[in-house]
């Protein structure tokens, strides 16, 4: 629907919603820009202040995405009339904790009455415009390096089933409270050493359209192709099982159904790492193109920060497939 929409004319819009960005970047002077973006969803865990703690560190992740650090944040509510203040509070509570963690200051909000239970930030952060990593700047011969796990998606579906056991709900869990502050902060300071020309390339968050969804906006804003080896993209406890036994969320059948066309499998990467691949994500982890000679260098950086950064694949010449997927 955005692309039937006219476009602003203002060069002081460094990122819009063009090539489906993880958020919008405005210059307000020369050295500095604001990064501004918003979520908000359902209750994916039972616990109400667990919640609160996902759906900031989910808001604030887009910043993170972009290069940035987080400034302020408005809060966003919907909640019944009739419900529980003392859930609303712990919500509320959940999401402050990590603001205070990222840094980031809530300054007000907004709230309406509504049956279903929502709850997330408008989160703004800062950035140099020099310095703003996109989904469009990936380069051939680039290798692309993930710093979450996947199942988020498939365990919160067994979650709300309950069939998912202990340790794969606090997997998933740790994983979705974890900010990608760290991550970000080290591709920012690689980066910046010396001044040298920039070795990451490309930066996207992996969230609600799944590794495959997200990868694929990167190889089109970027003109490139992704080769992604299955066996190295790391999964949750629980994620195979989960599919496995049919807990398949709505978005994972329909990222499949939109983009699965744009993918080329190789016959020997098994359905379920396949369906995985299309999983949707909450607060999922950053996907990194970083020039081959640096990847190393970077991977090792980002372990030393206890950021379980993995290897998952390389930048190809554009081609057809867009993506493909190798064991």
């Amino acid at each position: 629907m955005l692309g039937k929409l006219a476009r602003q004319q203002d060069p002081n819009v460094l990122v819009g919603f063009d090539k489906a960005d993880d958020a919008g970047v405005y210059k307000i002077s020369p050295d500095l820009a604001l990064v501004q973006t918003v979520d908000f969803f359902t209750p994916i865990v039972d616990d109400p202040y667990t919640f609160g703690q996902i759906a900031a560190t989910n808001s604030l992740s887009d910043v993170y995405a972009m290069g940035g650090r987080p400034l302020n944040a408005l809060t966003l509510v919907c909640f019944p009339d009739k419900g529980d203040l003392d859930v609303l509070e712990q919500i509320l509570a959940g999401g402050l904790s990590k603001m205070i963690e990222a840094g980031c200051t809530i300054v007000g909000g907004h709230s309406i009455r509504d049956e279903e239970m929502k709850f997330g930030y408008a989160v703004t952060g800062t950035i140099h415009p020099d310095r703003v990593l996109t989904n469009a700047g990936a380069r051939t011969g680039d290798r692309l390096i993930f710093t979450k796990a996947l199942g988020t998606g498939v365990i919160s579906t067994a979650i709300k089933k309950g069939k998912a056991d202990p340790g794969w709900i606090d997997a998933a869990t740790v994983s979705m409270t974890t900010l990608n502050k760290a991550a970000s902060e080290e591709i920012a300071e690689f980066n910046a050493v010396d001044r040298r020309p920039s070795t990451v390339h490309a930066l996207t968050d992996i969230t609600g359209f799944g590794l495959i969804g997200h990868a694929r906006e990167m190889a089109l804003a970027s003109d490139i192709s992704l080769r992604i080896h299955a066996s190295s993209v790391p999964l949750l406890p629980g994620a195979l099982e989960c599919v496995r036994a049919g807990y398949i969320p709505g978005g994972l059948k329909n990222n499949r159904e939109f983009a699965e066309c744009a993918v080329g499998f190789d016959a020997a990467v098994a359905d379920e790492i396949r369906t995985l691949l299309f999983d949707p994500q909450t607060a999922g982890g950053l996907l990194i193109s970083v020039a081959s000679d640096a990847a190393d260098n970077l991977l090792s950086a980002l372990r030393a920060k206890s950021v379980p950064a993995t290897l998952i694949g390389e930048v190809l010449p554009r081609a057809k497939p867009l993506i493909e997927v190798v064991p």
